[in-house]
């Protein structure tokens, strides 16, 4: 292809599997403000702005430096990438090969994988968490030097004191020193506190806060219990002394956000995969792809933190990595669900996208998989590789608290796009079969057609490729109009300019068809130009290039306004100048050149003025009124509805008159559609001079009542 035509093709397919991937990490990253903790919230509003700007640079600023390099880009002919993406290249792609043995035993893999994923997460059912202190930080560091020597001079519980607030305004102002020494000795009385300091009021005398000391350091298991046995004070204190009683300090800060983390996780891991099972079924039009897709994302996401706890919690490879064993900082497991499992689904669309476009094009479910998987595997193997060398470099010598991070995001991405991605996503792929891409009935007529393939560019780059051969005004090749309870004959053939179509069928099918021409309305099969454009795609081109007239009935406003009115307003239709109506002039000009046309075909009602209603009409003069309404809107095709008009064979003369007075104010290269009914003889047209071409609506099967069907098709013209 040219090089624009390649960028376009590009956007308007892989560009919509890039938009889903990027709403996926963005729903994943934003699913953070569920914890509703600030610095959270931050960071994931933050990360989610910039994948938006990384997905907006990719569809805008990509392309247009694509323009700038222009031929620049082609592969020389000859070359090994040339030769690959033109299928010169005999020798399959690493990626072809590794999937055509995962195919050859789809269970054996699928049994391996989960088991080395489910024994990696093992260790994860024993771990602890808690925000990290200077006794997580490797040896030599100041802030480790800082503890340590605390530690040694003062105790452990030293580096984290904590404080009880003490609301003393409803205290006895006569026994105040008293009860704040009592409750001192309550506070110094909790199992786990290794001091309590004097109960110190303010200088107001409304508040004393009291210090505390525990045994046990700040990460400790042991002082989580200590904090919970103060909080139990408070009812006691407040009973006895009518003070209000609150523990505080970072110590006291750190466990409430570690107990409000893990109290999340479940709720957030629950909102973030819900939502993104429901895109994901919205996408692929499947239940087994979705749930596929979540349930094998948990595996990994276990799979790191079994990684995370075994080396950072039990102290595995600790000495070599420069790791001080301890618990697992809290917003890790949050963190590490939101990051990997955005870039898990993004693999997931890359991969499984590709297999389901091949799908799409008929071929065999493995063979699908595996055309998929080769198309797809360069791009999920350069992006785990990138992001995980990203976080694994911060592994040796980063601080204490990006280590952990770092490492559980490498271990995520290296499971689940090397493990679970391209091994265990195509195994289960094979095993599913073509059951992998079923919906029910009911879901499926419920669910839009998002079409991140971009299967309806390629279908559409067909059928204009089809309209361009066609140089007829209206054109279509086993056209079948409506939808799936009109089952009509498909119709093939072609209306050159200024010819004409007549169409002979029902009034419910032939009103479909008149939309389906003016692009109100899409094709239910085949293909079909009009003017040039094809259907479906170009609809919105038509709009003001295609007039509709029924002839045979009077809508609400043709009844009200006068003729010279009507006119005046569709004539606005074919102006430029902001669809301002006809000046009065013009309209006079119009009704003369009706009045002209009704008399050239032999009818002698009342002359013609701008106060003429067409209530007062015979059905002659009334049906030459409404066609000159939709001719001053300069069409360049004309849809002739007969209605009423056509109910016999008797009324073939009227129609046939009513069209040689249309022809008097259409130009030769207007192309006419007169849709009627089955009695119709077009022979009566011959005079015309031009051109016909005459297509029958005929069912093709036992179909629903014409009842049905009338209720159907209104419903679709309506939408």
């Amino acid at each position: 292809m040219r090089v624009e035509e390649s960028a376009a093709t590009s956007v308007g397919t892989s560009g919509s599997a890039v938009t889903f991937a990027a709403a996926t990490v963005m729903v994943a990253l934003l699913g953070l403000l569920i914890v509703d903790i600030p610095f959270l919230s931050v960071m994931g509003v933050a990360a989610a702005g910039g994948v938006l700007m990384a997905l907006l640079a990719a569809l805008t600023l990509l392309p247009a430096l694509f323009g700038l390099a222009g031929e620049r880009l082609r592969p020389k002919e000859g070359s090994r990438v040339w030769r690959r993406e033109t299928g010169e290249n005999a020798k399959p792609t690493m990626g072809r090969r590794w999937v055509r043995l995962v195919l050859r035993a789809p269970i054996v893999f699928v049994i391996l994988v989960i088991g080395v994923l489910g024994v990696t997460a093992l260790p994860a059912l024993h771990m602890e968490t808690s925000l990290p202190s200077g006794k997580n930080e490797a040896e030599g560091a100041t802030a480790r030097e800082a503890y340590d020597m605390i530690t040694d001079h003062f105790g452990e519980g030293s580096n984290g004191p904590m404080l009880v607030m003490l609301d003393i305004t409803q205290v006895d102002n006569d026994t105040l020193v008293d009860d704040l020494a009592a409750i001192r000795d309550r506070v110094a009385a909790v199992p786990g506190v290794a001091s309590a300091g004097d109960a110190l009021p303010n200088p107001t005398v409304d508040s004393a806060i009291i210090q505390v000391i525990p045994t046990t350091g700040p990460a400790d298991p042991e002082t989580t219990k200590t904090v919970a046995a103060l909080r139990a004070l408070a009812a006691g204190i407040e009973a006895d002394y009518n003070a209000v009683s609150s523990v505080t300090g970072s110590t006291a800060v750190q466990i409430d956000i570690t107990d409000r983390l893990n109290g999340a996780l479940l709720p957030f891991a629950g909102v973030v995969v819900g939502l993104s099972f429901i895109l994901l079924a919205l996408v692929f039009r499947s239940i087994l792809v979705p749930l596929k897709a979540a349930v094998s994302f948990l595996l990994s996401a276990f799979a790191a933190f079994g990684v995370v706890v075994m080396v950072f919690q039990d102290g595995a490879l600790g000495t070599i990595m420069g790791i001080v064993p301890g618990p697992i900082i809290s917003f890790l497991p949050v963190i590490l669900l939101a990051i990997v499992f955005g870039l898990a689904m993004d693999y997931e669309v890359f991969l499984v996208s590709g297999m389901r476009e091949a799908h799409v094009r008929g071929l065999k479910p493995r063979e699908a998989i595996e055309e998929g998987f080769a198309s797809a595997a360069r791009v999920v193997t350069a992006a785990a590789l990138i992001m995980f060398f990203v976080f694994v470099a911060f592994v040796p010598e980063g601080a204490g608290v990006i280590k952990v991070i770092a490492l559980g995001l490498a271990a995520g991405i290296f499971f689940d796009a090397f493990l679970v991605r391209m091994t265990l996503v195509p195994a289960l792929m094979a095993l599913f079969g073509k059951h992998a891409w079923q919906l029910p009935k009911w879901l499926e007529r419920h669910l839009p057609d998002l079409d991140i393939e971009g299967e309806h560019l390629r279908e559409y780059r067909a059928r204009a490729e089809w309209a361009q051969q066609h140089h007829a005004a209206i054109a279509f090749e086993d056209l079948v109009v409506g939808n799936e309870r009109a089952p009509f004959e498909p119709v093939t053939g072609e209306v050159p300019a200024g010819g004409v179509l007549v169409v002979r069928g029902d009034v419910a099918p032939r009103a479909v068809v008149a939309a389906t021409l003016a692009g109100r309305v899409n094709p239910h099969s085949g293909r079909l130009q009009v003017l040039g454009r094809t259907l479906p795609g170009d609809g919105a081109a038509l709009i003001s290039r295609v007039a509709i007239a029924d002839l045979g009935n009077l809508d609400d406003r043709a009844r009200e306004l006068s003729l010279g009115q009507l006119i005046g307003r569709h004539g606005a239709f074919g102006r430029t100048d902001l669809r301002t109506e006809l000046p009065e002039h013009q309209v006079v000009s119009v009704i003369d050149d009706l009045d002209a046309a009704l008399r050239a075909v032999g009818w002698d009602g009342p002359r013609l003025t701008a106060q003429t209603r067409l209530t007062s009409l015979d059905a002659l003069g009334r049906a030459i009124a409404l066609a000159g309404a939709a001719v001053v809107e300069l069409p360049e095709l004309l849809v002739l509805e007969v209605g009423a008009l056509g109910f016999d064979a008797r009324s073939g003369g009227l129609v046939a008159r009513v069209v040689a007075a249309v022809q008097r104010l259409i130009r030769a290269d207007v192309t006419l559609v007169l849709t009627t009914g089955m009695a119709f003889d077009a022979t009566q047209l011959r005079e015309l001079g031009r051109e016909i071409e005459v297509i029958d609506l005929l069912r093709a099967k036992a179909s629903p009542a014409s009842a049905d069907f009338d209720s159907s098709a209104r419903k679709e013209l309506h939408r």
